[in-house]
């Protein structure tokens, strides 16, 4: 509700102000960890608890858009980030992909990121599929709090 109730940004890139944010505004923008070429976020509309996505720094909507050294440190950065992930939420498996054009279901389509959706024996992400429904067990900020510290490593000074 928060959400739904509070402020709006005036357009622009959603991920691109979370690229731009100054480190003291990046907890407010539900950011983990940033690299020369790759970020990570928690995901404000989470399929699942600890729904985060990997962002190449660059506003591009293809693979083939980013140099060899962004598509490297995109990929470096998704390696990381899952083993953090799955280190912080003891997740059984993940879900990794892309939705590449809204076609292929893209949220937002013209800058491109890597999901990675937590999953567990028995979890609950049928409910959307039935019922329109999405069970978290944790509020956003809460499973900010505790996924932080497992992305600090991860963290890097931005030039």
């Amino acid at each position: 509700m928060a959400y739904i109730t509070g402020p709006k940004a005036d357009g622009g890139c959603v991920l691109c102000r979370a690229r731009d944010a100054a480190r003291d505004e990046r907890p407010g923008l539900l950011v983990l960890a940033a690299r020369p070429s790759a970020f990570v976020l928690m995901n404000r509309f989470p399929y699942s608890h600890g729904h985060i996505m990997i962002v190449p720094r660059r506003h591009v909507a293809t693979l083939e858009a980013l140099d060899v050294e962004d598509r490297d440190g995109l990929f470096r950065l998704v390696v990381d980030a899952q083993a953090a992930l799955k280190g912080a939420l003891k997740s059984q498996g993940l879900n990794i992909g892309m939705n590449l054009g809204k076609v292929a279901g893209a949220g937002i389509d013209d800058h491109l990121h890597v999901h990675a959706v937590p999953r567990w024996d028995g979890d609950t992400n049928f409910m959307p599929m039935l019922a329109d429904v999405r069970v978290m067990p944790q509020h956003l900020d809460d499973t900010y709090d505790a996924l932080k510290p497992h992305f600090a490593s991860l963290d890097e000074e931005i030039p």
